[in-house]
């Protein structure tokens, strides 16, 4: 898979693409409630424990061998199979599954965790609003925030802001799928513990997302 700069033209748009989608509950909550199983509480705020014995294995959290010229502590996202890698030593990787950018919406390159926040606000961007007028024009912290519990905030290397996000989410049943505007979503257990692994600084790599159709 190639590495490339942002796209160009990306920063022109970035503020209107890159927040998800917000999960609202009722049909999608009933249909995908094998998801979710018990509480969990974190930082004054409880929410919906994911049940990861109904999550495909290869989506869920674990330590594989990887190959990569990226040093250690770098986060590799590779859009095309779902996974982000927390870069180790000796050719390793913790993986995760994680949810992408539909088609349309996919953005690939270099940036770096510049700012990382616990339940972190909304604001949709305008854009996004004009495509979902139903949206709020802003969102406290909380359990039915679609960026859920952490959100981890990539800047570019000019220090300026992409725009996208690595965050929880309240869909688990998109994770492994394309599906957000351009954020990379994760089970909110696994966006706590990136967040705890992954200090400010720490740079991001996005790996170009190729389709296999000609």
């Amino acid at each position: 898979m190639d590495r490339r700069g942002f796209l160009s033209g990306a920063a022109a748009v970035t503020a209107g693409l890159a927040a998800p989608f917000v999960w609202t509950g009722g049909a999608d909550a009933q249909t995908n409630n094998k998801y979710f199983k018990g509480v969990t509480t974190d930082n004054g705020f409880s929410f919906r424990s994911t049940n990861f014995s109904a999550i495909d294995p290869r989506w869920r959290r674990q330590m594989v061998k990887y190959f990569s010229d990226e040093p250690e502590g770098t986060v590799v996202i590779d859009t095309r199979h779902h996974y982000l890698y927390w870069i180790w030593e000796n050719n390793t990787a913790l993986r995760y599954g994680v949810g992408v950018g539909r088609e349309g919406f996919q953005w690939f390159g270099r940036a770096n965790i510049a700012r990382k926040a616990r339940w972190p606000k909304w604001t949709p961007p305008a854009e996004m609003r004009k495509r979902q007028p139903e949206l709020p024009e802003f969102m406290e912290g909380g359990p039915n925030n679609p960026l859920g519990p952490r959100a981890l905030y990539l800047h570019s290397s000019n220090g300026g802001d992409t725009g996208y996000r690595l965050h929880g989410t309240t869909a688990p049943w998109s994770i492994g799928t394309d599906a957000s505007s351009g954020c990379i979503r994760m089970f909110n257990e696994d966006a706590i513990d990136l967040y705890r692994r992954a200090p400010i600084g720490t740079a991001v790599l996005v790996l170009e997302h190729i389709s296999d159709r000609a």
